[in-house]
């Protein structure tokens, strides 16, 4: 079977096709609920911890100490954080999904352990900043925990090892999350991630180049 008609393929190139999930603003109910918080709590949360962390780096001239195995270190841990996020928005919640935001939380967490380990004994890493670290530690967390509650019957086929043929296939959602959604998530991921720590990673590549050129 080529890729083209593989029943993954075919499902993804209908993936805007069926209807919009709805969420409404003033239902009570506990999934309402916890998917409102999800998507409008700890998504937008995660920005503003992720800017505060790059003006802590910034402010202790990261370029001039741990330099671009820092920087590096922390664009492992945005696609650690990342990839998970866009699974979770993009595609159907299984057994799949699940183990891999598992895995990616633990290998995020041990990550932020050797981030932190490399920045003490090169920078000053200021109370302020362990704080802001833990926040970053949490949401992928928090994420995951949400999730999970709202989609626990996957949560047990992923227990049970998932004895479907779709349990470990990447599907789109049934009902994909509205487009101006997607749409303002990504421009917050590209303004407040992306293009922080790409200036943080030009900073650090420019000094390493001083350096090496004097």
């Amino acid at each position: 079977m080529t890729l083209s008609r593989s029943p993954v393929t075919r499902a993804w190139r209908r993936w805007r096709r069926p209807r919009d999930l709805e969420v409404p603003r003033n239902a009570v109910d506990v999934e309402d609920a916890n998917r409102r918080f999800l998507m409008y709590g700890v998504m937008p949360l995660w920005f503003v911890p992720a800017v505060a962390d790059w003006l802590m780096h910034r402010r202790t001239r990261i370029e001039e100490t741990s330099g671009t195995k820092e920087s590096a270190i922390h664009a492992l841990m945005m696609t650690e954080a990342g990839v998970p996020v866009a699974m979770g928005l993009l595609a159907r919640v299984n057994p799949l999904v699940l183990s891999v935001m598992g895995g990616a939380a633990v290998a995020h967490g041990a990550t932020a352990l050797w981030d932190v380990s490399l920045a003490a004994e090169e920078r000053e890493v200021r109370p302020v900043e362990q704080h802001i670290h833990s926040f970053l530690e949490v949401l992928p967390l928090s994420a995951m925990a949400f999730t999970c509650c709202l989609h626990w019957d996957q949560v047990r086929a992923a227990l049970r090892g998932g004895d479907r043929p779709e349990d470990w296939k990447l599907l789109p959602k049934d009902n994909p999350l509205p487009v101006r959604y997607l749409a303002a998530i990504g421009l917050g991921i590209g303004a407040c991630v992306v293009l922080p720590y790409a200036e943080e990673m030009r900073r650090c590549l420019r000094a390493a180049k001083a350096v090496k050129a004097a």
